[in-house]
């Protein structure tokens, strides 16, 4: 790199980390607010609050590698840039989108120069991290190890299943929350106020109801609440006496659609099928029916949807109430015979008949105990009686011989071997008091007497 590019670079990197002042101003408003310092930050108290570990190194410029974990909005690349403009660090940023080998191998070089000239360290701040794949990943590995640059990554994804192993062991996981509506609200204020970066001369009002909307419609993201904000403002005429007030209808059509926060790939994938479940789970049919429609609307397989619910049919409904199986796949054949949206109607059906259901994991506890034994037990012949004789063979070798037919006995039952020599005697599906399964546990203590009775 020559002196030019070196410096053409750096005077790049201080631009976009805000240490300039200037700032355009036809950048969009959520870039023109973006805090400065910890006393413009909002949200994150838990990791960057007076008195907490990460605040304190990083007022101290004592900095480990670290990547921080959150949904959009809440502040991961505001946080990067904070602590660019606090520690004497080097700030070298670059995002994964559009960055490649080359730039990293670029930025190591001016690190290691800038190290051995004046050590002064380099922050290399990669956002959207996620997106480097694993040959990209490898090639910060050993310098992040080595200390010639203190990585900071910022992502959406879990870094446990997007950062490979090596590297994550090497940097600590700072997880931020989306920021809550009053944190929100205070952003939101603020940018109206501010006359320096924000929307003060112009004389912005919003409605109670506008003001409102604006919050909970931007879901914990300070940058959509901002950007509809700003949207809002240039639609909207001054009034005579010069100030501009905004009405629920404006906010309405600057936000659009409430944009529901869901990665079919990701972890609102699973965190909203794991609220469902649970909720299922839970008998709590309103919370399961929110939960289903969280992820119909935000365009889930419904045939993904339908799978799980049938999985939950016999994992834990079970024997409580065989019927819930039937349900379950009939609505699965609905969503695949008429589609969506008619077919949501038969998900909300059979999630609600779910978590109105008796519950049962007898028969999920019972198929679990069956696997421990089969793996760690001899795979033991079938007892000759159980055999079925189909040659004369069979017939001499023992095969049927002596095997009691249940529908020659009173009751249609006979008590008999019906288990490996080595496992006779061992019980695996007990019968809870719920639903149906009192009916079964009855009818075997009837057949088997008290042996069918769990032990310990």
């Amino acid at each position: 790199m020559t002196l030019f590019d070196l410096n053409q670079f750096e005077s790049k990197a201080r631009a976009m980390s805000g240490v300039e002042s200037e700032l355009p101003g036809n950048m969009p408003l959520a870039a023109r607010m973006r805090p400065r310092d910890f006393a413009e930050f909002v949200g994150q108290e838990h990791l960057v609050g007076e008195g907490r570990v990460l605040r304190k190194c990083i007022e101290a410029d004592q900095l480990p590698s670290m990547i921080f974990w959150g949904p959009s909005g809440s502040g991961k690349t505001t946080l990067a840039y904070v602590i660019a403009n606090v520690t004497s660090s080097h700030f070298s940023p670059l995002t994964a989108v559009s960055a490649g080998v080359a730039d990293l191998r670029c930025i190591v070089d001016e690190a290691k120069h800038r190290l051995k000239l004046s050590g002064q360290r380099t922050i290399m701040f990669i956002d959207e991290i996620h997106r480097f794949n694993k040959i990209q990943q490898d090639a910060i590995l050993p310098f992040v190890e080595n200390g010639v640059v203190i990585l900071i990554g910022a992502t959406t994804e879990n870094p446990s299943f997007e950062v490979i192993s090596a590297l994550l062991s090497r940097c600590r996981v700072f997880t931020l929350s989306p920021l809550t509506d009053e944190e929100v609200l205070f952003v939101v204020e603020r940018a109206m106020k501010d006359e320096e970066r924000g929307l003060g001369k112009l004389k912005v009002e919003l409605a109670e109801d506008a003001l409102r909307h604006l919050v909970v419609a931007s879901d914990g993201d300070a940058r959509v609440a901002l950007n509809a904000l700003e949207m809002a403002t240039q639609a909207t005429s001054p009034q005579d006496d010069g100030h501009r007030r905004l009405s629920l209808t404006t906010i309405e059509e600057a936000l659009q659609h409430r944009a529901l926060l869901y990665d079919k790939g990701g972890d609102q994938h699973y965190d909203l099928i794991s609220a469902l479940h649970k909720s299922l789970r839970g008998s709590d049919p309103d919370a399961a029916l929110y939960w289903l429609g969280r992820m119909l609307e935000a365009g889930e397989d419904p045939l993904y949807i339908a799978r799980r619910l049938v999985r939950f049919a016999s994992e834990d409904v079970g024997m409580a109430d065989p019927q819930a199986l039937v349900v379950a796949v009939a609505a699965q054949q609905a969503v695949h015979f008429v589609g969506i949206p008619e077919g949501n109607l038969a998900l909300a059906e059979v999630a609600t008949y779910l978590a109105t259901a008796p519950k049962s994991n007898s028969l999920y506890n019972g198929y679990s105990r069956v696997q421990q034994d089969i793996e760690r037990s001899r795979n033991d012949p079938v007892p000759l009686h159980l055999r079925n004789p189909a040659t004369r063979l069979m017939r001499e070798l023992g095969y049927g011989k002596g095997y009691k037919y249940a529908h020659d006995y009173p009751g249609h039952f006979v008590e008999q071997q019906n288990l490996p020599d080595s496992l006779q005697g061992e019980r695996y599906y007990f019968p809870s008091d719920q639903g149906y399964e009192k009916e079964v546990k009855a009818r075997l203590k009837a057949w088997w007497g008290n042996d069918r009775e769990k032990k310990g």
